[in-house]
C-alpha cells in the first residue's frame, strides 16, 4: 500500500544545496558523522511515517465495514504491518528517484538523502527490500489478492506517478493519486478475499479527495515546484483556476461519499456524518474560491485551512465507516 506523499514542513534550500554539493549522492558522511541513532531515525524517515498514518486511517475502518463488526485482531495487525512496509518501500523509492529535486525544494531539504544521512544505494536497497517483504507478508499471512493490490499500489506510485507523471503533467496528482486509493481495496480484500461495491465507492471518494487535498498545499509551496520544474496545477494556472477545480472535485467527492447508504452498506450514522463533514468541506472549498476570485494572495488566501481540514475530513468519514455497523 502507498499513498501520495504530502509533507508541509519547511526547510532550507541553501542547506539542501550545500548538503548535495558535499555529496548527498551518498558517500559524503563517514561513520563518525552518521551515528547509529540518527541513522535509524533516517531510515524511518524514508518511510514517511506521518503519511502512512493517514493510509492506515483509510484501511482499518474498511475492515470493520467488510466484517460488519470487529475483524480478527491478528488480521488487522498483519494488514497494518504489511501496509506500512509496502508504503514505506514506495516512499523510500520515491525519495531515491526524486533526490535531485528534493535538494532544491524547501520542504524536502531535510530528507535523509539530501542531508547525506542515507546514501542513494542504501535507500534503493531499503525500498526494494520493503517492497519484497511486504508483498510476501501479505501473500502468506493475509491473502494473495491483498498482496497483488499492495504491490500494484507501490508500483503505480513509484513508476506511474513518480517516474512518468510528476514532472510531465499538471494532472500528475489526479492520476498518481490512484496509488493512495488502493489501501481501501486492500482493507476490504484482507477480510473478504474479494471485491464489492463498497470499497469501490470509498476508492472513488479517495480519488476525488486527493486533488483538493493536495492542491491547496501546492498553492502554498508553488515556488518550490516552479523552481524544480514540476508542473503542479498551481504552478501553471492561476489561483482562480485551481480553486475552481478544487470546488468541482469537492462536490463530486461529497456526492460519491453518499452512495454507500443507498447501496445498502451503511445506515443513518454514516449518512449524517458524511453530510456534516462534507458540508463543512464544501464551505471551506467555496471560501477558498471566493478569496481566489477576489484576487486575495499571501497569508490571506488561507489555502492551508482546506489542506488541514481535508485530513480531518478523511479521519471523521472513515471513523464513521467503522462505527456505523455497530449502530444498524
Amino acid at each position: 500500500m502507498c499513498v501520495t506523499a504530502v509533507e508541509s514542513r519547511p526547510g532550507g534550500t541553501s542547506q539542501a544545496v550545500k548538503a548535495l554539493g558535499e555529496g548527498a549522492r551518498g558517500e559524503s558522511r563517514g561513520p563518525a558523522q552518521r551515528p547509529f541513532g540518527a541513522r535509524v531515525k533516517a531510515f524511518v524517515a524514508l518511510t514517511k511515517p506521518r503519511i502512512i498514518e493517514l493510509l492506515l486511517i483509510t484501511t482499518v475502518p474498511v475492515m470493520f465495514l467488510a466484517q460488519q463488526g470487529v475483524p480478527d485482531l491478528k488480521l488487522v495487525l498483519l494488514t497494518c504491518l504489511g501496509g506500512y512496509l509496502s508504503a514505506g518501500g514506495a516512499n523510500a523509492l520515491n525519495m531515491y528517484i526524486d533526490r535531485d529535486i528534493d535538494a532544491l525544494m524547501d520542504r524536502t531539504s531535510q530528507r535523509p538523502l539530501v542531508t547525506g544521512m542515507v546514501s542513494p544505494r542504501e535507500c534503493l536497497a531499503f525500498g526494494i527490500t520493503l517492497a519484497v517483504v511486504s508483498t510476501l507478508l501479505f501473500g502468506f499471512t493475509v491473502n494473495w489478492l491483498s498482496a497483488w493490490l499492495s504491490l500494484g499500489a507501490l508500483l503505480f506510485y513509484v513508476v506511474v506517478y513518480t517516474m512518468l507523471l510528476k514532472r510531465r503533467t499538471s494532472q500528475n496528482i489526479v492520476w498518481g493519486g490512484i496509488a493512495g486509493c488502493l489501501p481501501v481495496l486492500i482493507g476490504w480484500s484482507s477480510v473478504t478475499n474479494s471485491m464489492s461495491w463498497a470499497p469501490i465507492v470509498l476508492f472513488l471518494v479517495m480519488f476525488f479527495w486527493t486533488p483538493p487535498h493536495y492542491w491547496p498545499l501546492s498553492m502554498k509551496v508553488r515556488e518550490d515546484y516552479a523552481r524544480v520544474g514540476v508542473p503542479m496545477l498551481p504552478v501553471i494556472a492561476s489561483n482562480k483556476v485551481v480553486a475552481r477545480q478544487i470546488v468541482i472535485y469537492s462536490w463530486v467527492m461529497v456526492a460519491v461519499s453518499l452512495l454507500l447508504t443507498p447501496l445498502g452498506y451503511t445506515g443513518w450514522f454514516y449518512t449524517v456524518v458524511a453530510l456534516a463533514a462534507g458540508g463543512f468541506w464544501l464551505w471551506e472549498a467555496h471560501g477558498l474560491q471566493n478569496r481566489a476570485k477576489a484576487e486575495v494572495s499571501g497569508a490571506k488566501l488561507k489555502e492551508m485551512r482546506l489542506f488541514h481540514w481535508s485530513i480531518t475530513y478523511v479521519s471523521i468519514l472513515f471513523v464513521a465507516v467503522a462505527v456505523d455497523p455497530f449502530l444498524r
